[in-house]
């Protein structure tokens, strides 16, 4: 699969992966538009907005609880392994949609949140913000300052961190391959980040077991998931 553009990955001085919820399905983490999905489940516009927060705070954060459990209770799988393991051999960056933390768990080094993180919380009020260490004794949660806490995650029509998405759009400018994993490419606007590096002149590689719609603008688009495709990457490289 990888023989094509063998010698662009083995010339490329920086590569960096844009993932989505592809990836963790493979850990078993349901993807939000797939036949599993989440958002087949319930109401987005109940759970993931600001308003539906404020209008029903402890459901929608009895949803995110439930949601952090079983994510909890994940493990990295060998494409975010791979990932991982490219470090020893190129510079890594990853651009992620996914709130899991699965790549960090899996050993990656330069991690951008676009969307945040579901192991994190943050005052709706004040500059507050840090890791759930535990159990919370009420929920909705509450800051020292009184007011409530919410996931540290960017619901619909909220804006992406700024300095996130600006460290994201030069990772994405300089690198020299682009290896788009488990993404639909449908969301706004992380699927920009394609857009960037084929300016740069970046080779483009997608890894999904759908088509999507930039699949006919790629070098090379396998239709196989990461876990099978990334380690033969490491074994290119190594």
């Amino acid at each position: 699969m990888w023989d094509v553009i063998s010698d662009k990955l083995r010339q490329a001085k920086k590569i960096v992966f844009v993932t989505g919820a592809g990836i963790s399905q493979e850990s078993g983490i349901p993807t939000f538009r797939g036949k599993d999905g989440f958002w087949r489940k319930y109401d987005p516009m109940k759970l993931a907005t600001i308003d539906a927060f404020y209008e029903d705070p402890k459901l929608v954060w009895e949803w995110y609880e439930e949601r952090r459990k079983n994510i909890l209770d994940a493990n990295p799988n060998p494409g975010h392994v791979a990932i991982a393991e490219l470090e020893k051999y190129k510079q890594i960056s990853v651009l992620t949609q996914n709130i899991d933390g699965l790549h960090q768990r899996a050993g990656s080094s330069s991690v951008y949140e676009l969307h945040g993180s579901i192991i994190t919380i943050r005052c709706t009020v004040c500059d507050f913000n840090d890791k759930i260490t535990s159990e919370f004794s009420q929920i909705p949660p509450l800051c020292k300052c009184g007011n409530m806490l919410r996931p540290d995650v960017v619901w619909f029509g909220e804006a992406l961190p700024q300095k996130v998405w600006e460290s994201a759009i030069e990772e994405a400018r300089s690198c020299d391959v682009m290896v788009v994993v488990g993404t639909s490419l449908v969301v706004s606007p992380a699927n920009l980040l394609p857009v960037y590096a084929r300016q740069n002149g970046a080779t483009m590689v997608e890894v999904n077991i759908d088509q999507t719609p930039m699949s006919s603008s790629m070098y090379l688009s396998l239709r196989t998931s990461a876990a099978k495709a990334l380690p033969r990457l490491v074994d290119i490289l190594s």
